[in-house]
C-alpha cells in the first residue's frame, strides 16, 4: 500500500482551508489514500464543490463544514462540532491561511488580529486538542501545519505574515518532540512560492511561475507535505534549491533590502 494509506473509509482526516489551492489538493490526496474527510473553510460553495467531486471520484465520506477560523473560540467550536458528529480524527491538516504584503503601520489592526488568530492561536489549540485525543485513543496520529519559507524573510511588508509563520515552525518543531513518545507525528512544511490565489497573482502569472521554476504547483506542495508528515519530518522545505538560499536571506544587509523595498512598495496592499 502507498505510505499513509488506510482501508477505504476506515479513518478520518480534517483539513482546514480545503475549498481551494493547497487545501483542496490535500483533501484529494487523502481521499485517494482511503480517508473520509472533514473539510473546513469560510465559504460554503467551494467546500460543497470539493465534497461533490471527491465523493464522485472516491468511495469515501466528505463532511463540509463552514466556519470562520480566525476567531479566539474557533478551534474549540470546530473540535466540538466534529466530536458531536461522532467523528474521530486520525490526520489533522492545518492549512487555512491569510496572506498580507503591507507595512505594519498601514495594515488594519483587525487584519493583524485575524492573521495571528488563524495562523497561530487556532492552529495551536487544534494541535493540542487533537493530540490529547489521539493519546486517549492510543492511536498513531498525524498532524501537519502549513508554515512558510517567508519565516526566513523578515522583510518590510512581510513583518506580520513572516512572524506568524515563524511561530508556527517553532511551535511545530518543539511540540513534535513532546508528543513523539506517544506515537504522534507532527510536521511543518515551509514552501516558497506556490501557484495559488493566496498571493493575488492572476492565473497567467501562476502558470508562468511554474514553468520557469519560481513557483511550485499546489498539488506538488501537498504531495511534499504529506510525504514529510508520513515520515515524521518535523520541518520540511520543498526543493533543495530553496534550502540553499536560507543563510543568504536571513543575513541580507539593509543596503540590499532598501532598493528591493522601493521597487515593491507599489505592490503593498
Amino acid at each position: 500500500m502507498p505510505r499513509g494509506a488506510v482501508e477505504r473509509g476506515s479513518a478520518w482526516a480534517l483539513i482546514t482551508g480545503a475549498g481551494s489551492g493547497i487545501g483542496r489538493c490535500y483533501a484529494t490526496r487523502l481521499a485517494a489514500l482511503g480517508y473520509n474527510l472533514v473539510i473546513v473553510g469560510n465559504h460554503p460553495e467551494p467546500l460543497l464543490e470539493v465534497a461533490r467531486q471527491i465523493e464522485q471520484e472516491q468511495a469515501v465520506k466528505v463532511r463540509p463544514l463552514t466556519m470562520d477560523l480566525a476567531r479566539m473560540e474557533a478551534a474549540d467550536e470546530l473540535y466540538e462540532a466534529v466530536a458531536a458528529a461522532g467523528i474521530e480524527i486520525d490526520v489533522l491538516i492545518n492549512n487555512a491561511g491569510i496572506f498580507s504584503f503591507c507595512d505594519v503601520l498601514k495594515t488594519d489592526e483587525q487584519k493583524i488580529e485575524r492573521m495571528l488568530l488563524l495562523h497561530d492561536m487556532t492552529t495551536t489549540k487544534l494541535c493540542r486538542r487533537y493530540a490529547a485525543r489521539m493519546i486517549e485513543r492510543g492511536i498513531k496520529g498525524y498532524m501537519l501545519n502549513m508554515s512558510s519559507y517567508s519565516l526566513w524573510m523578515p522583510f518590510p511588508g512581510l513583518a506580520v505574515y513572516s512572524a506568524s509563520k515563524a511561530y508556527l515552525k517553532a511551535f511545530t518543531v518543539a511540540f513534535a518532540k513532546e508528543i513523539r513518545e506517544h506515537g504522534i507525528r507532527l510536521s511543518a512544511i515551509c514552501p516558497a512560492g506556490v501557484a495559488t490565489d493566496l498571493y493575488g497573482l492572476p492565473p497567467k502569472l501562476q502558470r508562468l511561475g511554474t514553468r520557469i521554476g519560481g513557483l511550485i504547483t499546489a498539488d506538488r506542495c501537498a504531495r511534499r507535505g504529506l510525504s514529510a508528515m508520513w515520515r515524521g519530518v518535523r520541518c520540511s522545505v520543498p526543493d533543495w534549491w530553496n534550502r540553499i538560499w536560507i543563510p543568504l536571506l536571513v543575513s541580507l544587509p539593509m543596503w540590499m533590502i532598501r532598493p528591493i523595498r522601493r521597487r515593491t512598495m507599489k505592490y503593498q496592499k
